[in-house]
């Protein structure tokens, strides 16, 4: 159930306990204007079709919490410490005067992450960035009509010169271009929080969850029988004799390996006769049965791998509780492979957009095309220059470039330029893409250092898809934050200024 509240506050609907009111140059009460919140309600409403049972957050405490937690970087129970304690995040969240309570529990959150999916975050995302747009199209607006009356006044003063000369001054501007503005687009890896997966360290997890299993189906048996032989201390011993090594060698990382998968296979044979057996009072819960299935499917591919003496596989499993996680082969000099997610993003006027979301492997450069029809749909026209890596310029992307007359950076296919000038000026644009092309990877460096990129801390994939995205949505708001304080020095300055002109 869902239920409307009032028109969204100001400032100073907001009570305090004490005397006094909120301040509006505070960060959280400006990052709330910069937020659509009424057009994000429309469609977080429709989540809620019953009319029935607990009434749900409004949209601006649950989605204005994850934004709290992104820009913050609090853990769960950090962030309702932090609700209870500071009235401008009470306000950001929509309350309407300051309260001792805790807004929600903690679990909360874990709701709230589930219903803002990566997808309706992009649409979210869209809707800012459209207000942003809008914003623009009136400054330019404003602009174009002083420019106007500056030159009726300029006619007015000029009007004793030749008309013809006016005519053909106009006459040699150039005309608009159809292409307009410039993207840039990359791709990085959000790595995952899980441990450098070895297979020997993963079978011996396996094993040990299996006997942990048999454990507890034992247990929910009445203890009538025997418990049957597991060899757990065997081989526990087993797996320490090789993992304590500082470098095995090859032979013995295959004879541990056949060990532990032995161990493993004879402990899951176990529980698949306990669980046909029934009569259990209380079978495997859901999530046990959930990571049966990971231990099941873990030990189908290392015996695949190990008969085929092979360390490729197609869907690799390499954590038990994170089965979606896949390793991303980088080539990066700190690490050559990542585990996480792969994520494509475009970059326009400083603010991004994710192009693409994914836990397998890919390569970026199939998405260059759409992300530039994408681009078509937003501004009503391709862009100018499409700044990218090499591995972006494929023939496929070249020649879809190239007819839309879009210029790709980047050296040109064949030969080089014999001629010295030309071969210069290539040179001299190169190195000025390659300048402008350092906006995308500061924007990895700032999702990574400062909004936690670097590592994504979530358990469930769709969580883990949800503070993705939400990082890049935290982004675009602080640089709306940014080109709004732009503004209002630039003003404060242009002002003081004008009061000194008149002055002197």
């Amino acid at each position: 159930m869902y239920r409307k509240p009032s028109p969204q506050m100001t400032i100073t609907d907001f009570i305090l306990p004490f005397s006094g009111k909120l301040s509006a140059d505070n960060r959280w009460v400006r990052l709330a204007k910069l937020i659509p919140w009424e057009e994000i309600e429309k469609e977080y409403a429709f989540m809620f079709p019953s009319d029935r049972g607990n009434v749900a957050k409004p949209v601006r405490m649950a989605l204005g919490s994850l934004i709290i937690q992104a820009r913050c970087g609090y853990t769960d129970r950090e962030l309702i410490q932090q609700l209870t304690e500071n009235p401008y995040l009470q306000y950001f969240i929509g309350l309407k005067e300051y309260q001792l309570m805790k807004p929600f529990t903690p679990v909360a959150l874990v709701k709230f992450r589930k219903r803002f999916n990566a997808k309706r975050l992009a649409h979210i995302n869209e809707l800012i960035l459209a207000a942003e747009a809008a914003d623009k199209a009136i400054q330019q607006a404003a602009t174009v009509t002083e420019q106007d009356g500056d030159d009726r006044d300029d006619q007015n003063a000029d009007s004793g010169k030749n008309i013809s000369q006016v005519k053909s001054s106009k006459a040699k501007q150039p005309k608009d271009n159809p292409n307009q503005g410039t993207l840039i687009v990359d791709a990085t890896c959000a790595p995952a929080d899980v441990r450098f997966p070895t297979d020997l360290g993963l079978l011996n997890e396996a094993r040990e969850k299996l006997d942990e299993m048999i454990d507890m189906l034992h247990a929910a048996g009445g203890k009538e029988k025997a418990r049957p032989r597991t060899y757990r201390e065997k081989a526990r011993k087993d797996y320490l004799q090789l993992s304590k090594q500082r470098k095995p060698r090859k032979n013995q990382i295959r004879q541990a390996i056949k060990k532990q998968l032995q161990y493993a296979g004879r402990n899951l044979k176990i529980v698949d006769r306990m669980l046909s057996e029934g009569g259990l009072d209380n079978p495997l819960p859901n999530r046990k049965q959930k990571l049966l299935a990971v231990i099941r499917k873990l030990l189908d591919q290392q015996t695949q791998m190990y008969k085929t003496k092979s360390h490729q596989v197609s869907d690799r499993i390499v954590n038990i509780y994170q089965s979606y996680v896949r390793p991303i082969v980088r080539g990066k000099a700190g690490a050559s492979v990542e585990f996480g997610a792969k994520v494509a993003i475009s970059l326009e006027n400083g603010y991004s957009r994710i192009e693409k979301l994914s836990w397998d492997a890919y390569n970026e450069s199939g998405t260059l095309i759409e992300t530039i029809e994408r681009y078509k749909e937003r501004n009503g026209c391709y862009p100018e220059a499409v700044l990218a890596d090499r591995i972006y310029r494929n023939r496929d992307n070249l020649a879809f470039c190239k007819g839309l007359g879009i210029r790709l950076s980047g050296p040109r296919l064949g030969r080089p330029v014999a001629n010295t000038s030309l071969k210069r000026e290539e040179k001299c644009i190169e190195r000025q893409d390659a300048r402008a092309r350092n906006a995308v990877e500061s924007k990895f460096g700032e999702g990574k250092r400062k909004y936690g990129l670097a590592r994504i801390i979530a358990r469930l994939q769709e969580t883990a898809e949800c503070v993705i995205a939400m990082q890049f949505l935290v982004m675009n708001l602080e640089q709306k934050l940014r080109v709004l304080f732009a503004k209002i020095f630039g003003m404060l300055f242009r002002d003081k200024n004008e009061l000194a002109l008149s002055v002197i």
